[in-house]
């Protein structure tokens, strides 16, 4: 085996986006959120609203974090990975307001107690973490009126639930290592968070830039602004 090769899913997600090039790594621009992975492809900040604060489970880089505290929103960006936390605090220690956590996402929201008007992820974290579990920890960490929303790859047809992911140090090592990504159509989605309480679920895919390609899948969902119950 690689005596390179990670052995737990969190040193998967610290190799998964290594330091690239020589000298000082140059940051994200930040000028725009991003749903999809491609710049200026599909919606942007509007499907957040007009949060003063937020939380980004799973920021990698945190250019999303980034864009949205140079506006004045509240950001916290939690992550599984010490190596992304530690670039994301490099390439923003000059933004006031934006603060990066290493912690399991479910750990932290069951830890702090804190409550954000948005809660979101990019690729990121909800795509990695069993629905049934995060979904009500999400709910309980929302600001009444707050959103929900996320975005991961359109999933390939019958690849629906926990999927085993592969790759690069994953290909061969199931007795070892295995990274599972939970994936659903936009129908499957908006019944999932509507099952968990959330309401004005929304799901879409934006559609991939080139003919056959996978598009981007877009979820949004609220909490009541209620009695504080979902």
């Amino acid at each position: 085996m690689d005596s390179a090769a990670p052995t737990t899913p969190a040193e998967y997600w610290d190799k998964y986006r290594p330091y690239r090039g020589e000298g000082e790594e140059p940051r994200p621009e930040a000028e725009r959120f991003e749903w999809t992975g491609v710049a200026g492809l599909g919606p942007g900040v509007e499907v957040l609203g007009e949060p003063g604060s937020a939380l980004d489970l799973g920021p990698a880089e945190g250019e999303n974090a980034a864009f949205l505290a140079r506006r004045g929103v509240r950001v916290t960006g939690v992550d599984f990975s010490a190596a992304q936390v530690a670039r994301a605090r490099r390439f923003w220690s000059d933004l006031p307001g934006l603060e990066f956590v290493h912690a399991e996402v479910c750990a932290f929201l069951c830890a702090d107690s804190r409550q954000w008007d948005a809660i979101y992820s990019t690729w990121g974290a909800v795509w990695f973490t069993d629905p049934d579990v995060l979904f009500p920890l999400v709910a309980q960490r929302l600001a009444p009126g707050g959103a929900f929303a996320f975005s991961h790859r359109e999933p390939i047809v019958g690849q629906y639930g926990a999927q085993a992911m592969g790759g690069r140090w994953l290909e061969g090592r199931a007795d070892e290592l295995v990274v599972h990504r939970w994936q659903f159509t936009a129908p499957q989605w908006a019944d999932l968070l509507k099952r968990h309480g959330f309401l004005d679920v929304h799901a879409e895919v934006v559609p991939g830039q080139e003919p056959g390609e996978l598009g981007t899948l877009i979820v949004r969902g609220t909490r009541s602004s209620g009695d504080g119950h979902l």
